[in-house]
């Protein structure tokens, strides 16, 4: 019995260490494929979160500029 229990464990081990580096490999190669794309996305997303201008935002008056009649930029 004791056998038995042993040599599952090294089955199980062997398993996840397959499956970790199927993971592996296949988180490489979606970065070597993609990875110029991906770049772009999230260099976008922060362009526009940083409002540097190159971002494309659209500018519409807010609540607080209708309500005090001017422009809350000057602030």
């Amino acid at each position: 019995m004791r056998k038995s229990t042993s040599s599952r464990r090294g089955q199980t081990t062997a398993e996840y260490a397959i499956i970790v580096a199927l993971v592996a490999v296949s988180s490489i190669a979606i970065i070597l494929i993609f990875g110029d794309q991906i770049r772009s996305l999230f260099s976008g997303s922060a362009r526009a979160i940083a409002n540097d201008g190159t971002a494309t935002v659209t500018d519409k008056t807010s609540d607080a500029e209708s309500k005090t009649h001017g422009s809350t930029k000057e602030w």
